[in-house]
């Protein structure tokens, strides 16, 4: 079954993982896991379409200060709100990855420069394992998918694909997803963004006249190696993707029953 696009034209890459594959042939429910990006660009048509979502829990994992310089998200009802920020200003790759998008001097970051932006990403996904802020909000996360009153669940980051991204990885894998299957759900990122990385780049360009694109993109787009280096971080630190929710996150079996209880049909 193909995952649900929502079709907003002010978040271009949300979309419904309901009709995903689970464990014991049960599929993912419709209409209760809804990944977005940031919401502060949602047209008034958007704003009607996820009105008849409801969210009843809206996740938030920026950091304030990235909630401070963007538009407030514009929300439909009363949804609860929650905030498990997952960043750490003080990571060399994090405040690299900001200076690429700034177009500031890079000069400061010699060593990230050389092993390149790409690489910088495949960095960040892990540290989305092992860092102590990304494992206790990530796992706080999966604890509230778990509890009905937050369902429908609607959680985003800022562009909606990395920390939201790995957060489908982990949700998905607790339901039993095939990893082929939560591999596609990623990549899809990157055609529904297409337009939208054009727009951005161009206006990059505007700002920066001597831009360098080839540096901008990756911070962009998802790719598989992101992807793979959060995988193989899994199984370097913890051996298994089971282990890694056990003892990274802190996840109970009663916590992943609860979530399949509620999120699998």
């Amino acid at each position: 079954m193909v995952v649900r696009d929502w079709e907003l034209v002010g978040a271009p890459n949300a979309r419904d993982l309901g009709g995903l594959l689970g464990v014991d042939g049960r599929r993912v429910r419709p209409g209760r896991l809804i990944r977005t990006p940031a919401l502060g660009r949602l047209t008034d048509e958007d704003l009607r379409a996820l009105a008849k979502l409801g969210p009843a829990c809206v996740l938030d994992l920026r950091a304030s200060a990235e909630i401070d310089v963007a538009p407030a998200d514009r929300l439909t009802g009363e949804p609860r709100i929650v905030h498990l920020p997952v960043h750490d200003p003080e990571h060399p790759v994090f405040t690299y990855v900001s200076a690429v998008l700034l177009g500031h001097d890079l000069d400061a970051y010699a060593e990230l420069a050389r092993e390149g932006t790409a690489g910088a990403m495949a960095e960040i996904y892990r540290w989305f394992v092992t860092g102590e802020a990304a494992r206790v909000n990530f796992g706080a996360a999966v604890r509230l998918a778990a509890r009905p009153e937050n369902l429908p669940l609607l959680y985003h980051c800022s562009a909606g694909k990395d920390r939201t991204g790995w957060l489908t990885v982990v949700l998905l894998s607790a339901l039993g997803v095939d990893e082929a299957a939560i591999r596609a759900e990623y990549l899809r990122n990157n055609a529904l963004t297409d337009s939208l990385r054009a727009v951005i780049i161009e206006a990059m360009r505007r700002r920066q006249p001597g831009l360098d694109a080839d540096a901008v993109l990756p911070v962009l787009e998802v790719r598989a190696a992101y992807l793979d280096a959060g995988y193989q971080e899994v199984r370097r630190v913890h051996g298994s993707f089971d282990a890694y929710l056990r003892d990274g996150l802190g996840l109970t079996d009663e916590v992943v029953e609860a979530l399949r209880a509620h999120l699998l049909e």
